[in-house]
């Protein structure tokens, strides 16, 4: 900014922050996100009829993979309510879809040549699956419920298996249909806005379990307040990771058009260290907890003695939330989704970039134009990805084993993931509104 920009302007006034407000539509914007995550939230306490909620609910805070399904969808599987599968079948059926796109051209040519009819049509194709993965979801679901107390008596057990099924995957596409309308007419990114609440709801819960159990051993107090101190320190570097940017500079060509010159300004391009945001962790925890939960329901069926049971038993075992073999597979799922998501980014493809400078005339100190402009934004994109990539999965991993060491274990569930979803989804909106905000400011600036 130049000295006579600076000089020119002002502090703005709460008139001014108002106008900015109302001309802008983000208070239309905010007003709605609010009032379908209150919709949400709303749907959560409606109970599946013929379900003996109390029974389940013990259970879930019983069963460690049920317990993290449970905050995960806000409390509504605990409570068996018709939103109990939550956004996870929306969210697996777009990971598949993306890696599908990768893999099939003709899904590859609908994402990147058809542009908006064919992306609309791929997400048709999501919606579609959606339903297919929320149904099978239900139909197991339903099947550990039959196997187990939390059916009411005097029910008929027929007529609530299919009424259920059928009102648990319309509850997971009515989600998801709130998803996205609150990506598109709303602020910020429907499916993380809507984890983002469920946690958050489960903040109280965890705190009173944790005061509890301070509460019986005080011996306990020291090791609270380091990892509450454990806490706040990845959060900074979550944040630090979030907004952490590798500027690559660019010399732009000098043009004269009559007496006047333009350009020449050198600019840059800004990649984001972490460039996926808080998408690899909800991918790999949605990845990782769709075969969870099935073994989890299948190994509470009373399953005949054998290989089938030790197989399921071991791969229990593996797929546990609060194992070491768990963290591992979170650790190198979160790496590879990092690069994945990377790669598909549209402002982070080294050949399109390359060709975009070469095209306009500008280009990056010392390097050529064209192939070896390309050659070297990758190197840089791929350095900057790994760096990225690393730092999310270090950070994720932390707060678990901080838990294990301080023996506070009642935080371990919103301390491993939730505090990245939470924190990442936080920043992503109070950008997004500060984007809003700027624009306005800029469009106020060019009349005046």
């Amino acid at each position: 900014m130049t000295a006579g920009h600076t000089n020119g302007m002002r502090m703005p006034t709460t008139a001014d922050l108002m106008s900015m407000w109302n001309a802008s539509g983000l208070k239309e914007k905010l007003i709605f996100t609010f009032g379908m995550l209150v919709l949400f939230r709303f749907g959560i306490h409606l109970p599946l009829f013929g379900i003996n909620n109390e029974y389940f609910s013990n259970l879930a805070s019983q069963n460690n993979i049920l317990g993290f399904l449970d905050l995960f969808s806000g409390g509504a599987l605990g409570k068996v309510s018709i939103f109990a599968l939550g956004i996870g079948p929306y969210i697996t059926s777009s990971i598949i879809m993306q890696l599908m796109a990768v893999i099939i051209p003709a899904l590859e040519k609908l994402q990147k040549e058809d542009g908006e009819a064919g992306r609309r049509k791929l997400s048709q194709y999501t919606r579609i699956f959606t339903v297919v993965l929320a149904a099978f979801q239900a139909v197991i679901f339903m099947g550990f419920m039959a196997h187990t107390n939390a059916i009411t008596a005097g029910v008929n057990h027929t007529m609530f298996y299919i009424s259920s099924v059928l009102t648990l995957t319309a509850g997971s596409v009515l989600v998801m249909w709130m998803s996205e309308l609150i990506t598109e007419k709303g602020i910020g990114n429907g499916g993380s806005l809507i984890i983002f609440v469920g946690i958050l709801s489960g903040i109280p819960l965890y705190s009173s379990r944790t005061a509890q159990m301070v509460a019986n051993d005080s011996a306990l107090m020291w090791g609270l307040i380091l990892l509450l101190a454990i806490f706040f320190a990845t959060m900074v570097f979550i944040v630090i990771m979030q907004e952490a940017i590798r500027k690559v500079i660019i010399v732009n060509p000098k043009r004269q058009v009559g007496n006047k010159v333009y350009g020449g300004v050198n600019t840059f391009i800004p990649f984001k260290l972490n460039p996926g945001g808080v998408m690899p962790i909800i991918f790999a925890v949605a990845i990782l907890l769709f075969p969870s939960t099935i073994l989890s329901l299948v190994g509470q069926a009373n399953l005949p003695a054998g290989w089938v049971q030790d197989l399921v038993l071991m791969l229990n075992k593996v797929f546990n939330p609060s194992g070491i073999t768990y963290y591992a597979i979170y650790f190198v799922m979160i790496v590879a989704l990092t690069f994945f998501y990377a790669s598909i980014m549209p402002n982070m493809q080294p050949k399109e970039i390359a060709d975009n400078l070469k095209k306009y005339g500008s280009s990056i100190p010392g390097i050529k134009p064209g192939r070896p402009t390309a050659d070297a934004l990758d190197k840089i994109l791929s350095k900057t990805t790994f760096i990225g990539a690393m730092g999310l999965g270090i950070i994720a991993l932390v707060p678990a084993f901080a838990s294990y060491i301080t023996r506070i274990t009642t935080l371990q569930g919103i301390g491993a993931t939730s505090l990245i979803i939470m924190v990442g989804v936080a920043l992503d909106l109070i950008n997004q509104v500060r984007t809003h905000l700027l624009a306005r400011n800029y469009e106020t600036f060019l009349k005046e």
